[in-house]
């Protein structure tokens, strides 16, 4: 029987001990998405304990609190942050089989040395020690990114972001590259008008531009979007139901933008329907600029709506979508595609049934002029999983070209969370090396190991045009 957790966790041959021990494992880290705050890297902060740095803002873990039975007072409430840590040891035990067990004695382990299993027995010889570490000058948030091999990270920004702490950090001495990226999510959500109302406020004084219409609208984003291009951005992100592909007028758009200034709602095929104009622009200014545009699909939010009413969103009332993909999708790709207007474009699917869909679908608009110009984009929220991931990769596989893939990713608010990238390798390298001794692939330890360090590394730093150094 294995150990748990030992040097070759997840590795169930020779084969695959040799392709993540010697080329996988060596290789830096690009975290081309995560909700990591610019602020706190720019500050270099220390966290206060163990809490603060894994548990705060942490919805993965909230909602297997509350399964287990946990108060909300543990969670997001006003319990003490030790009190909050105890509440997690105990749960800990009862996520076995969920990627949490795995993912929180990896980090323990990798960040702090800490190889005991965590539970109620250990808690408080694992709280103290963490912590303690946390309070060193070797775990400031740039340090702990630097151990971690990271080269470069782009964070989620809103267009009315001022960048001030991304400014900051291009200033300072840090070596890891840290780039805003350029998340309009709230820029077309219409379907509040009195929220939309505050957010043209706040938009009208970031770009200072008097919006008064539709075209100043568009003036005042684009006047945001270049400025991102100017701090080093070039990688938006959406965050989608579904791709919103609603035929529309001109008249009609400005007719709904009056509509929603004056604070008024409007019906849902009008919010589609602006929905639809405004990602088409956004993705035409992308492919101006020659950037990389993410979409994120499948999401279904705040789906609890008393305790959203009462802490907020992004606090762990959201789950897997069943939404029509295909249609829209292809026919969103086509049009910009039509219009030779189709920029580097990375798709993430959430629901493990649109797998070989999305795999498919960007096989009908990779036309030779970049390797992997449309991507199937890696297992996220939660497919984020040793499941999720096989099935992502498999379907990549079968459908497409596993080896032009741009690989892992965090999409996480944790600098504790980058042994994510490690657990994709070592289930990466398992799949590889699996078939390798059935005899389905050669066995070319060289070549193969060159296709994973591409897919942890290579493919991504020339994707996004970094060029950084090994």
């Amino acid at each position: 029987m294995k150990a748990f957790l030992d040097e070759n966790f997840l590795l169930q041959s020779k084969t695959a001990e040799k392709l993540y021990h010697d080329f996988a494992a060596k290789m830096p880290l690009i975290d081309y998405h995560c909700h990591l705050a610019p602020d706190q890297i720019a500050n270099n902060i220390n966290f206060n304990n163990l809490t603060d740095a894994w548990l705060a803002g942490d919805h993965y873990k909230w909602r297997a609190l509350r399964t287990n039975g946990v108060e909300e007072s543990y969670c997001t409430g006003n319990k003490s942050d030790e009190e909050k840590f105890m509440k997690w040891a105990e749960t800990v035990p009862y996520t076995m089989r969920n990627p949490l067990y795995h993912w929180t004695h990896l980090e323990l382990q990798r960040y702090f040395g800490i190889k005991e299993v965590l539970n109620p027995g250990s808690a408080k010889k694992v709280y103290d020690q963490a912590s303690a570490q946390l309070q060193s000058p070797e775990f400031t948030t740039q340090r702990m990114i630097t151990k971690m091999n990271v080269r470069v990270i782009c964070t989620t920004d809103d267009p009315i972001d001022t960048l001030e702490h991304h400014q900051a950090i291009k200033d300072s001495s840090f070596s890891t590259k840290v780039l805003p990226a350029f998340r309009p999510d709230k820029a077309m959500e219409v379907s509040n008008a009195a929220n939309f109302v505050v957010y043209l406020s706040k938009l009208e004084k970031i770009s200072k531009v008097s919006i008064s219409s539709f075209d100043d609208y568009l003036y005042a984003l684009q006047n945001r979007h270049d400025f991102f291009a100017s701090m080093g951005c070039n990688v938006s992100d959406h965050g989608l139901e579904q791709i919103y592909v609603e035929d529309f007028t001109g008249a009609e758009i400005n007719a709904i933008f009056d509509t929603v200034k004056a604070g008024k709602d409007i019906s849902v095929l009008e919010q589609h329907k602006f929905k639809s104009c405004m990602l088409l622009h956004f993705a035409e200014w992308d492919w101006k600029k020659g950037w990389i545009q993410q979409y994120h699909l499948g999401a279904l939010r705040n789906n609890n709506s008393r305790m959203l009413n009462l802490i907020g969103p992004d606090t762990g009332w959201d789950s897997i979508g069943d939404f029509s993909q295909a249609v829209s999708l292809s026919k969103f790709l086509n049009k910009l595609d039509t219009d030779d207007k189709l920029a580097k474009t990375i798709i993430y699917n959430l629901n493990p049934a649109d797998n070989e869909l999305i795999a498919s679908m960007i096989g009908n608009f990779n036309d030779g002029s970049v390797a992997g110009k449309v991507q199937f984009g890696s297992g996220w929220w939660f497919m984020d999983q040793k499941d999720g991931m096989e099935k992502q990769i498999n379907a990549l596989s079968n459908m497409g070209l596993l080896s032009r893939f741009v690989g892992m990713l965090t999409d996480s608010r944790s600098f504790l969370s980058y042994p994510r990238h490690e657990y994709f390798r070592r289930i990466l390298c398992n799949l590889f090396g699996k078939e390798m001794e059935e005899g389905e692939l050669p066995n070319d330890i060289a070549w193969t190991g060159k296709i994973i360090q591409d897919i942890c590394f290579n493919n991504a730093n020339e994707y996004f045009g970094w060029k950084m150094p090994q």
